[in-house]
């Protein structure tokens, strides 16, 4: 259908590559996909970007320019970041919604396009409605075909699928052997919350093979989280986690979360009481004496 489509998930989720699987499956496919970050745009410049501008029509404007919609014409256009388009390129967005005519800035020649429409979002639209910020005759007219895209904690069977694909490509696009992943290496991978997703997957993978030594991954081969963009969403998942395992099991969640952190130091400290003590801030003695108590948390 050539429908508008709208793609709900988290950054790095694979929305861009959702809405490059609907143009290529549709009429259009033969026509570039054009790809639009609303977030990215400076909003006194979003109109100009989508509808184009006349000679003159501001400072700075020495030629006419055509936008996005008018370069669409006949193909697919993806607006990524939906929720962030100011409210009055909202408006001129449902008139090209409702009838594909719409006004370059400066003009009141209008135009005709033949685009169609696939738009993504992190947002609840529904809820930026209700708080008036989104428009909710617009929201109807793009929210005809929904995709929701979970994010990867979610989908803990397919990390070793999406891990193994990377690879290949990986291989592929170096001309290089195919690293392979060792079962322990796959459980490390499992083990992660994954804050940006498969776009986040995609990266580690591409670290891992860039440092390897050889062609078989370890756990230690595979760097995690390690990036400073990674750590607030690391462990603000960490901590969401460790409230609904601890929900779940019925446990209080401090005392989770201390036997939780006291088995994982024992672990990476191959259970050295003297690096581990020092490590939790506490005495050997001390140490001694909650490691019975962390492993019945």
């Amino acid at each position: 259908p050539e429908d508008p489509w709208l793609v709900y998930g988290e950054t790095g989720t694979g929305r861009e590559a959702a809405a490059r699987f609907i143009h290529q499956h549709s009429p259009r496919y033969n026509k570039p996909l054009i790809v639009v970050n609303c977030a990215a745009l400076p909003r006194a410049l979003t109109q100009n970007e989508l509808f184009g501008h006349e000679k003159g029509s501001f400072t700075g404007a020495i030629a006419l320019r055509t936008g996005r919609f008018e370069d669409s014409h006949e193909s697919t256009l993806f607006l990524d970041e939906i929720g962030d388009l100011p409210p009055s390129v909202q408006v001129k967005l449902l008139r090209v919604l409702q009838d594909g005519t719409f006004s370059r800035v400066g003009s009141n020649e209008v135009q005709k396009t033949d685009v169609r429409i696939v738009t993504a979002t992190n947002k609840n639209l529904a809820q930026e409605v209700s708080e008036g910020r989104f428009r909710e005759d617009l929201y109807y007219r793009l929210n005809v075909v929904e995709i929701a895209l979970p994010p990867l904690r979610d989908r803990q069977e397919d990390i070793a699928i999406l891990a193994e694909f990377f690879l290949d490509q990986i291989a592929r696009r170096n001309g290089t052997a195919r690293m392979r992943l060792t079962g322990e290496a796959i459980e490390h991978l499992q083990g992660h919350r994954w804050p940006g997703n498969v776009r986040e997957l995609e990266n580690t993978m591409a670290r891992a093979c860039a440092l390897a030594l050889n062609d078989i991954l370890l756990p230690e081969d595979i760097p995690i989280g390690r990036g400073p963009a990674n750590t607030g969403g690391t462990l603000k998942d960490a901590l969401a986690l460790i409230l609904e395992l601890s929900e779940d099991n019925e446990r209080n969640a401090l005392d989770f979360a201390r036997g939780e952190l006291i088995r994982h130091t024992l672990e990476q400290c191959n259970h050295d009481l003297k690096e581990a003590s020092h490590l939790l801030g506490m005495t050997q003695a001390d140490l001694k004496k909650v490691i019975p108590t962390a492993k019945n948390a």
